[in-house]
């Protein structure tokens, strides 16, 4: 089974200096079929107006990813991190037991266009963690790249989570094929471009739900940048 969520049918907040589009139900946007899909609670793609951001706020087991696609965030947290995250970068923070944090876009004249991503963890109340890498884009490049594991392997970042999480770019008709196995569920969020995922053709905001299915094709990507979620079920 393979469902389409099309970019325009998620849920939408403009709060002026804050423009987000969630996929799943996030605040005051609610739908019951969307809930998140396995152990994938969160994708929203948020838009922060230069010099704004989010304030000290709290979290508590979740496994939290950042993954910028255009300008910096500034990221600080009560465990005594304060780091700048650029595209290329993805970073986890691991709520565990309880933590706060910010997040401000200090640029004058930039818009930082990221995706917050959250997942379930399968541990609860473990003390609270951080962790940043830098993926270059060439290993990413008309393939799926591993970013975000349990083990961390690979040059991923490590998630207290039963879910993988994969990153590719594709351009100029590339193609690719991951083998999936049809107990778990996945989830493909095409960032922008264009692509065709196991014959159904994709644009920008663009999401397939996958179950109980064997294979993932990735075909005709025209710049086209896309994160596929290997979830529990």
């Amino acid at each position: 089974m393979i469902n389409l969520r099309k970019s325009q049918d998620r849920g939408y907040a403009d709060h002026g200096w804050l423009k987000s589009f969630h996929s799943f139900s996030f605040a005051g946007y609610h739908d019951p079929r969307f809930m998140g899909w396995g152990n994938l609670r969160v994708i929203n793609e948020d838009r922060v107006a230069a010099g704004m951001g989010f304030g000290k706020h709290g979290h508590r087991n979740m496994e939290i990813i950042s993954y910028v696609l255009s300008g910096e965030l500034a990221h600080q947290d009560s465990m005594g991190n304060v780091e700048g995250i650029p595209p290329g970068d993805v970073q986890r923070m691991s709520a565990g037991s309880g933590v706060t944090h910010s997040e401000f876009n200090h640029a004058k004249d930039q818009t930082t266009h990221f995706l917050q991503i959250w997942i379930e963890p399968n541990v609860l109340e473990i003390e609270p963690s951080y962790e940043q890498k830098t993926i270059p884009a060439i290993e990413k490049s008309g393939k799926l790249r591993i970013i975000a594991s349990p083990t961390g392997n690979d040059g991923a970042v490590k998630i207290y989570a039963d879910a993988k999480v994969y990153a590719g770019f594709f351009d100029k008709g590339q193609s690719f094929e991951l083998a999936l196995d049809p107990n778990r569920k996945f989830y493909v969020h095409l960032i922008r471009g264009s692509l065709d995922v196991n014959g159904q053709a994709l644009d920008g905001g663009d999401a397939l739900l996958f179950q109980a299915e064997d294979r993932l094709a990735i075909s005709n990507g025209k710049s086209a940048e896309v994160l596929v979620f290997d979830l529990s079920a």
